[in-house]
């Protein structure tokens, strides 16, 4: 987790994820748009995740089962792997969620997901040669690279402005170096 004055961390807080209730809460229907009334057991809210992983942890007792469990989001889906295994550098991550990689790593600090872990791994080292190729090259922004870098995550576009930024200095130093000798 970020710094509590990090607002990447706070956004990614803010997502909403899925997340199905154990028990019979009263009083709690505001939650599934029905104020006033009561949240079953079984039904399943999309809740902010700083709120789900709460109520995920939370016991009622020392033997209870938690108040909730938490699902995987529609962004880390096996349809989104799969399609992250086939062609990571096709798929549109801001699209899914604008801060992909961080939601991704808050949820998996709940759940034992080995396999998505190498998924997601695998996916950042393809896009991030990707993007450090895009930043490096003058004209990288343009053409069909557009429509890649939209679809970057913000951890993604901070990775580009850093290796753009940094390839800029490198020319600058560059030519100052050829202007000395």
């Amino acid at each position: 987790m970020g710094s509590y004055y990090d607002i990447d961390a706070i956004l990614t807080d803010a997502q909403k994820v899925p997340c199905t209730f154990d028990l019979d809460m009263p009083g709690l229907g505001y939650l599934d748009e029905n104020a006033g009334g009561d949240i079953k057991a079984g039904t399943r809210v999309s809740l902010p995740l700083w709120l789900s992983t709460l109520l995920a942890v939370q016991r009622l007792g020392p033997s209870s089962q938690p108040l909730c469990t938490l699902d995987l989001p529609a962004s880390i889906s096996p349809r989104v792997l799969a399609a992250l295994k086939a062609g990571p550098k096709t798929v549109d991550l801001r699209q899914l969620t604008s801060h992909y990689y961080e939601l991704a790593a808050r949820v998996l600090e709940l759940f034992e997901e080995e396999e998505i872990v190498d998924v997601l791994s695998e996916t950042f080292k393809e896009r991030a040669a990707e993007i450090a190729d895009h930043a490096h090259n003058p004209r990288g922004a343009l053409g069909e690279a557009q429509d890649f870098l939209r679809g970057l995550d913000e951890m993604e576009r901070q990775l580009f402005r850093s290796a753009h930024d940094s390839s800029n200095a490198m020319r600058e130093w560059m030519g100052e170096t050829k202007k000395k000798r």
